[in-house]
């Protein structure tokens, strides 16, 4: 409490990151060649112009999410120097669930050996962390939490079309995940959520599961030039209204963790922000997009390099299928 009897404000911090990626790591020339079995051209030249994607790992098929969540879980609760057991909530963004139900977070709990806190799954698709971060924070923010585990996690070699070079070069697979405590410092500073489905079409994986068969296309559909065109835009205005509820301005970020989509649209919301490039975070390079996955993988890769230190102010942005996006920007 404070002097005056008013209960002192809570926030939340992140107390520490882990990230996971399958063992197979597939290069473009991998790829090119399991495509030019069934007549399809591409090559590394082709993909890297259009994506800055040199590689991503493929989950083999007895992996499912839950399996990636939690070796990436249990380095970030490694780093942040608590047990699963004083974990009081758990979420997990995917798109990719292990199965229909239950959550692929209860599957996750029952693989760190706990049980009674409360876990389920958010689906946001490429916001899908950004989303979870939020609602975690806020859940924090209001007592109803103490310390949260926040998981991205995604197969989606599953629903690629490998027939279509257009989608199936972009994506991998992987987990990340982050460990939220209370705090009286602030840590998450702002966040902010959006979504619009006049795009659903855009991106999409129409396909369900209905009478012990699938109906409609299992695979993701996507228009790569709308998205483009959505997803710089929308990142932009979504990081300029975190930072003025948070009070900060372009210049103050340290570092820019987007989704890793493409590396055009992350360099292009970075001018935008007119921020230099050494400040922006890349990891699509060797992960592809691995959508929920790709900020809690890039932040955790971040960290481990040394680059993001405590005290540095971070921008986080997701934008995805939906179509969803967010921002939320913290001080590590």
């Amino acid at each position: 409490m404070s002097p005056t009897g008013t209960q002192s404000p809570r926030y939340s911090r992140i107390l520490g990151t882990g990230s996971f990626l399958p063992a197979d790591r597939v290069t473009n020339q991998d790829l090119a060649q399991r495509l030019a079995a069934d007549g399809i051209e591409t090559s590394d030249e082709w993909i890297v112009e259009r994506t800055g994607i040199r590689a991503r790992h493929f989950a083999v098929p007895e992996q499912a999410s839950s399996d990636l969540a939690l070796p990436a879980s249990q380095a970030a609760l490694e780093a942040a120097g608590i047990a699963a057991e004083e974990l009081d909530l758990i979420i997990v963004a995917t798109s990719t669930p292990d199965m229909v139900f239950p959550s692929t977070a209860c599957l996750l709990q029952k693989k760190l050996g706990v049980h009674g806190c409360a876990a389920f799954d958010v689906q946001a698709v490429c916001s899908g962390f950004v989303y979870a971060l939020s609602v975690a924070d806020a859940m924090i923010k209001s007592g109803a939490a103490n310390k949260a585990l926040v998981v991205g996690a995604e197969v989606f070699s599953r629903i690629l079309d490998f027939k279509d070079r257009t989608t199936c070069v972009l994506f991998g697979d992987g987990a990340g995940a982050v460990v939220l405590g209370a705090s009286a410092e602030p840590g998450i500073l702002a966040t902010e959520l959006h979504a619009d489905a006049r795009h659903t079409d855009i991106l999409c994986t129409p396909g369900t599961v209905a009478g012990g068969q699938v109906v409609g296309s299992p695979f993701l559909k996507m228009d790569g030039q709308a998205v483009f065109k959505l997803a710089v835009g929308v990142l932009e205005k979504v990081a300029r209204s975190v930072l003025e509820k948070a009070g900060k301005t372009d210049a103050d970020i340290d570092w820019l963790i987007p989704h890793q989509a493409n590396i055009r649209i992350m360099q292009g919301t970075a001018k935008k922000l007119k921020m230099d490039l050494n400040k922006l975070i890349v990891t699509v390079d060797e992960h592809g997009n691995t959508s929920a996955a790709s900020v809690p993988l890039a932040l955790d890769a971040a960290v481990r390099s040394g680059r993001v230190q405590r005290g540095d102010l971070v921008m986080l942005e997701g934008v995805g299928g939906g179509f969803t996006w967010g921002a939320a920007l913290l001080n590590y």
